[in-house]
């Protein structure tokens, strides 16, 4: 390499210039500060590197727009594989096809300017040899496009075939590609797009085929046929007139006129002064309904002062132009008001076709209505009247009940409308009144029974309800209160109470279709003003039927409105237990019906006021002697149990018997009595009384005290000698009485824990302390049961788990070293688990 090169110096090396390596300012700020900014390679630098072109706008900093623009109308090069050629033989040959391309291009184009960057080995050549492409306008398409392949390996064709490109066809999976090259086309001057009519090429028509549309085509003739001109080479700068046209379906729509209104309107006579600053130009109007129209056509406003400057004085009519605009003011009046008067005919008649459509839909109503009436008015006309002829028979009760059937189902607007079930009240009444004129209710209680039953199916309105006669009265009643009730009065005027069987039975029948006011009148009103009367009458002594068997039977009718007998017959039957002794047991029989009558107290007061005084005298009078015993004052007393109160009996018992009867035992056993006998008479009379006695807490002590009695007579030797045994008899005689005591108290209680589990807990809160310990022991799958026979001071003892418990007064008290201590429920749980 020569210094030249070194030092940057250009040669010219047979005819070619070189490009010189000398150090510009880009390598010292590239060496000096290599952090800088590095701008990314152009295509032309990543492809010659340091032979690519440098333009003067390389060294600037570039903007956003990234690249400076192509020239597209330079020829396309290629790295040639041979060496360019001279100058001279550029110009040789280029003067020989001089010709060619004149006829088609005109002048030649200068030549382009020689690469001089690039070293002989990579000189560019053209694409078509000496000759450069050619474009659009004239300018010829590549011929042999892709030529230059057959001088490498062909790696693009071959990638297509792999991937199913068949040459000869189209791009794509259904070969829907264009086969040949987009092919150019000449344009005949420099005018734009389209001036010349259609570019498209024959291969463009055959691979796109498009249909003009016939209705664009008409739109664009009607917008250029008002634009048309006298002139078609008329000056240039003078502008097309523009004309509006306004339809009279627009103008109806509008429904006022766009300019000037010949109805002058309140705010333009106000003539207020606006100024519009919203737009370009500052405009004025002179009123608010300007104001408000400017917007209403924006192509017709009135000429501004520059447009009528413009027009120049030439052709100014202005007269000529205000009656224009007059007539076509008023013809769009018409206009409008025609339309107005139209569509106001329009409205008129679709009313009245809506009026008439409801005038023949309420015609025909109207005559199904005279129809349905009519054949109501013949049903009606069956029924008897009082025109009749004397010995015509009109309908029977069973056709007037088929009739008024007939009404109810196929006309019952016009049942309901006219009110024809208050007609029955006068035609039914007579005919019931006939057929109920012969009947007695307590020979034949069931007599005409399902007439009546028919004719509330009828009648009677389920939504009517009525507590006395009066005259809203619904029909069904009214026929009842006029003719069953006229029936009954008599009848239970007449009766008898102490018959009660056949009156009770009347009543029963046919309460269920009274109505309920009825029925209260008729138990109120009638039935028990007759008890009353005849209980006033009633005397316990010589009546020889007992008053229960013709008051209770009317218990389940009357129910809490026999309360007013029930002072009276408890007065009379105390005057006639004055005179009473025990050993008549009738007057048990007497009073025992009236138990479950009376009420709680009532019959409570009446036992200690009647009964209980004569059964203390006969208790008192009785001798307990037990080498030979009366029993029968005891059976008196004890035949009483189920009419007295356990609590009364109990305080007898204790007042006039017992007392007696430990004395008599403590007599016994200090004379030097036999036990067994002793044992024995304790036990007989033990066996006198019932088990619920028994279970009595007071009768239990007073035979427990009985026990305690002999057993301290027998452990101090009371009375002398003593018979061998004795002790032991009356021992075991005691622990076998507790035992059974206790073993009732065990049962009864588990039957009493076995019928609250049956109810089940989880129904109802726990009634006492014991029944909550119960749930809580459920709840947490702890054990909770009696000990049977195990008692702590009288209290029963129960397991809760594996913990010995005792409850007192709502209290769990549990078995400690030596003492028990009382506890909570919770701290019982815990122990227990």
């Amino acid at each position: 390499m020569s210094m030249s090169h070194l030092y940057g110096r250009r040669e010219e090396e047979d005819g070619v210039e070189v490009e010189s390596f000398e150090v510009t300012d880009w390598d010292l700020a590239n060496e000096f500060n290599p952090g800088r900014q590095r701008h990314r390679p152009t295509k032309d630098q990543a492809t010659y590197g340091i032979w690519a072109d440098r333009d003067s706008d390389e060294d600037e900093r570039p903007s956003f727009g990234g690249k400076n623009s192509k020239d597209y109308t330079a020829p396309v090069n290629f790295v040639s594989a041979g060496l360019r050629k001279s100058a001279a033989e550029e110009k040789q040959q280029k003067a020989e096809g001089g010709s060619d391309d004149s006829e088609d291009e005109g002048p030649s184009a200068p030549p382009p300017p020689p690469r001089s960057t690039a070293p002989k080995k990579l000189q560019m050549g053209t694409f078509r040899g000496n000759q450069p492409q050619r474009f659009a306008g004239g300018i010829q398409s590549g011929k042999g496009l892709g030529t230059w392949e057959k001088h490498t390996r062909g790696i693009g064709q071959k990638l297509l075939q792999k991937m199913g490109y068949q040459p000869g066809k189209g791009l794509g999976k259904n070969a829907q590609g264009i086969v040949n090259p987009i092919e150019a086309k000449l344009r005949k001057g420099k005018g734009a797009v389209g001036a010349y009519g259609n570019e498209r090429t024959k291969q463009s028509l055959q691979d796109f085929p498009t249909v003009d549309s016939e209705e664009e085509e008409e739109k664009e003739f009607q917008k250029e046929l008002g634009q048309w001109r006298k002139d078609p080479a008329g000056s240039v700068g003078k502008k097309k007139p523009k004309y509006s046209y306004r339809t009279v379906d627009e103008l109806k729509s509008k429904g006022k006129l766009a300019g000037r209104t010949t109805a002058v309107s309140a705010g333009e006579l106000a003539q207020v002064k606006v100024i519009d600053m919203t737009g370009r130009e500052q405009k004025v109007y002179y009123s608010y309904s300007q104001m408000t129209n400017k917007h209403s056509v924006p192509d017709e406003g009135p000429p501004s002062l520059s447009t009528q400057d413009q027009k120049g004085s030439g052709f100014a009519l202005p007269e000529l132009e205000h009656n224009l605009q007059l007539l076509i003011d008023l013809t769009e009046q018409d206009i409008l008001q025609s339309a107005r008067r139209l569509q106001h005919e329009k409205d008129v008649v679709v009313s009245l076709s809506h009026e008439s459509r409801a005038l023949q839909s309420r015609l025909e109503a109207e005559q199904g209505s005279i129809q349905r009436i009519e054949a109501v008015l013949e049903l009606v006309g069956r029924f008897p009247s009082g025109e009749m002829a004397p010995g015509e028979e009109g309908p029977s009760l069973q056709e007037c009940a088929r009739i008024f059937e007939t009404l109810q189902t196929d006309y019952y607007e016009e049942y309901k409308t006219m009110g024809l079930a208050d007609l029955a009240v006068a035609v039914v009444q007579p005919l019931l009144k006939d057929k109920l004129r012969s009947w007695d209710p307590l020979k034949d209680s069931s007599y005409c029974l399902e007439d009546i039953g028919q004719w509330r199916a009828i009648l009677e309105s389920r939504d009517f309800h009525s507590s006395a006669p009066d005259s809203n009265m619904d029909p069904y009643h009214r026929l009842l209160w006029e003719v069953w009730i006229s029936v009954m009065r008599p009848c239970v005027t007449a009766w008898q109470p102490r018959n009660v069987e056949p009156m009770v039975d009347c009543v029963e029948l046919w309460a269920p279709i009274l109505p309920l006011w009825i029925l209260d009148h008729l138990m109120e009103q009638l039935i028990l003003p007759r008890l009353q009367r005849e209980v006033d009458t009633w005397n316990p002594l010589t009546d020889t039927v007992p008053i229960h068997s013709w008051i209770h039977p009317w218990l389940p009718l009357l129910q809490a409105r026999l309360e007013p007998l029930y002072p009276p017959i408890r007065s009379k039957l105390s005057n006639a237990l004055q005179r009473w002794h025990p050993s008549d047991t009738s007057a048990r029989l007497i009073l025992l019906p009236w138990k479950d009558v009376f009420t709680p107290g009532a019959w409570e007061a009446f036992m200690v006021k009647n009964i209980i005084p004569k059964l203390a005298l006969c208790l008192e009078e009785l001798v307990i002697n037990p080498h030979q015993q009366q029993m029968e004052p005891f059976h008196w007393v004890m035949d009483w149990e189920g009419m007295l109160s356990p609590s009364s009996l109990v305080s007898l018992l204790d007042k006039n018997f017992f007392t007696k009867w430990l004395q008599v035992l403590c007599s016994w056993l200090s004379n030097s009595p036999n036990y067994e006998e002793i044992t024995k008479w304790y036990l007989g009379w033990k066996t006198m009384f019932s088990d619920a006695l028994l279970t009595q807490p007071l009768i239990k002590d007073k035979f427990n005290e009985a026990l305690d009695i002999m057993n301290r007579a027998v452990s101090s030797g009371m009375g002398g000698y003593m018979q061998p045994g004795a002790r032991e008899n009356i021992a075991y005689l005691t622990q076998t009485e507790r035992r059974k005591d206790f073993q009732y108290e065990a049962m009864q209680e588990r039957r009493d824990a076995e019928s609250v589990a049956h109810r089940g807990i989880s129904s109802g809160v726990p009634t006492n302390f014991k029944d909550l310990i119960q749930a809580k022991a459920e709840e947490n799958n702890i054990v909770f049961m009696p000990l049977v026979a195990k008692r702590h001071e009288g209290k029963q003892l129960y397991t809760f788990g594996r913990i010995v418990i005792y409850i007192d007064r709502g209290v769990v008290f549990v078995q400690g070293e030596k003492t028990w201590v009382p506890t909570s429920l919770q701290s019982l749980i815990d122990m227990a688990k």
